[in-house]
């Protein structure tokens, strides 16, 4: 087969143009052309006055040889590349009868759940152990919590639970990762076996979405078990036995014990309880950077007609996003991060006493508002000393934002006009906030380190003059948001192993190498092709 990349069609162009296109560029008859299948399709929206598809397609015809030799200069017409999954190895015969020879996965989130498909795709029968419900238990807890009907649960909330943290997301499947072995297509691939539109594998910027984040979670746990897998919810690890350096097993909150001499440790970024043990055993840990800041909302209408112009509300473009970067005259650095097109702000604390928030969006990404974090990056200068300090140093902002919030987990809010000129809010404007259980209006500035808050004013005005209306008075600033990425590093060796303890497998964002769904399930997929290398070879 052939890629042929760059195809430009107009946004409202017909299904038989793209065909049409393929045919020109090529230079061949309709019956020369045997299929072709979209790989990518993107928009170009530079221009307002002139938004166009480009498209990636991969066609096969009757003259491949002969096109290849044509256009052998031309480097948008190349041989379709082999994006297929190979697996690393396989498990021998009658594997895992052995008590203790198993693997086990700590953690249910995108990269536990990779790592545990994938050894299970394998023959490895991983055990996998998730501290909180499983997905649909843990949804309804966390939206009882949210619309006030239930207590907040620490064990069962935004962050715990099956699917980890991203279950309560706009569902992004995009990341920066360079990944030239297309572990990311193996991600996508995988979410579509399980009921993901299967446009998440060509278009730009593919999103899932909470309500279907579930079901997709659900199967990929059927098919796990259905292979020799087995996930045990509500199995919160207490302790890891290490011994000479090496892991024998590991210790539940019930008091049961069970060896395994491989263990993925996929916790995510907000466990802190087993960060503090694994510090408390030895393992290697060190302080990494992560940022802080609030959740900014927009009408979703402002940020598609600034984006798209005239364009703004067309079907294949849908709720527009945007991407956001200014450096301070402090030396600080504010971005967007995690924007949310037509979504709600979301309380994502997992600590008793604490308020933190979130972006979250349904497929149809069709609410009222556009949300994006707005955060200052943050350094281990800025919380010396011990190598959890981050985490401490997060608490002491979600403690206060409770406070700020009335001590009833209602957030902090403040109206951006009033932000900017350093007054408290007393009133809402055009904006209603999205965040549940509720906000309380106040002054920000007393929630954040005086850098962020220098940083923040000085960056949104700067915004503005990217996006008219960025920084209208209306807007809405709801505070805190902490857990943009693990405020801890789990390092790790070549092989995926901790630096210092043998077998111990550290994955995905709670150990410092991911950042998103789909970098998660890629790191996922790395350390389970480690785990399972050293399993055969050992």
């Amino acid at each position: 087969m052939l890629r042929i990349t760059e195809i430009k069609l107009p946004l409202d162009h017909q299904e038989d143009d793209l065909k049409a296109a393929i045919l020109k560029k090529l230079q061949i008859k309709p019956e020369e052309l045997i299929s072709y299948a979209i790989f990518k399709r993107s928009y170009d929206a530079r221009k307002k006055t002139d938004i166009y598809l480009v498209y990636i397609v991969d066609v096969e015809t009757t003259l491949e040889p002969q096109l290849c030799d044509r256009f052998q200069k031309d480097p948008h017409v190349l041989p379709t590349p082999d994006t297929s999954y190979k697996y690393v190895a396989k498990a021998p015969q009658g594997f895992g009868n052995v008590t203790g020879t198993r693997p086990i996965v700590i953690g249910m989130g995108p990269a536990g759940m990779f790592a545990g498909l994938m050894l299970a795709q394998m023959g490895f029968r991983p055990i996998i152990l998730e501290r909180g419900k499983a997905v649909r238990d843990r949804t309804a807890d966390t939206f009882n919590f949210w619309k006030k009907r239930a207590d907040f649960n620490p064990e069962s909330n935004a962050q715990f639970g099956e699917g980890g943290a991203g279950t309560f997301s706009d569902g992004k499947l995009y990341s920066q990762v360079k990944d030239p072995q297309h572990y990311g297509r193996k991600v996508l691939t995988e979410f579509v076996k399980a009921g993901a539109s299967p446009e998440i594998l060509y278009i730009n910027k593919p999103h899932i979405g909470t309500f279907k984040l579930v079901g997709i979670v659900q199967s990929i746990r059927a098919t796990i078990e259905s292979l020799g897998g087995e996930i045990r919810f509500q199995s919160r690890v207490e302790d890891i036995q290490i011994q000479e350096g090496k892991v024998k097993g590991v210790t539940l909150a019930s008091g049961e014990y069970l060896e395994s001499s491989h263990i993925v440790l996929a916790v995510g970024h907000s466990a802190r309880d087993t960060f503090q043990m694994l510090y408390d055993r030895g393992v290697y840990i060190e302080a990494k950077p992560f940022s802080i800041g609030f959740r900014i909302e927009h009408p979703q209408a402002l940020i598609d007609q600034a984006r798209f112009g005239n364009y703004a509300g067309h079907r294949i473009l849908g709720a527009a996003d945007y991407k956001l970067v200014h450096h301070c005259q402090n030396g600080r650095s504010v971005y967007s991060f995690c924007m949310c097109p037509g979504g709600l702000v979301v309380a994502a604390t997992s600590e008793v006493g604490r308020v933190v928030t979130n972006g979250m969006s349904q497929y149809s990404r069709n609410e009222r508002n556009a949300n994006s974090g707005i955060v200052v990056g943050i350094t281990p200068a800025d919380y010396p000393g011990h190598p959890l300090a981050g985490i401490d140093f997060q608490r002491r902002l979600e403690s206060r934002a409770f406070e700020l919030g009335g001590g009833t987990y209602a957030a902090p809010g403040q109206l951006v006009g009033d932000f900017l000129a350093n007054r408290p809010s007393n009133h809402l404007g055009m904006v209603t906030p999205s965040y549940a259980p509720d906000v309380h209006l106040c002054d920000l500035s007393e929630s954040l380190p005086d850098f962020a808050i220098a940083a923040i004013r000085e960056a949104l005005p700067a915004f503005n003059r990217q996006i008219k209306g960025f920084a209208m008075d209306d807007a809405m600033l709801t505070g805190v948001e902490t857990r943009t990425s693990s405020p801890i590093r789990i390092k790790r060796n070549d092989k995926y192993q901790s630096l210092n303890v043998e077998g111990l497998f550290p994955a995905g964002e709670g150990a410092g190498y991911a950042g998103g769904i789909l970098s998660a399930g890629i790191d996922g997929i790395k350390v389970a092709e480690a785990v399972a290398l050293s399993m055969v070879s050992s």
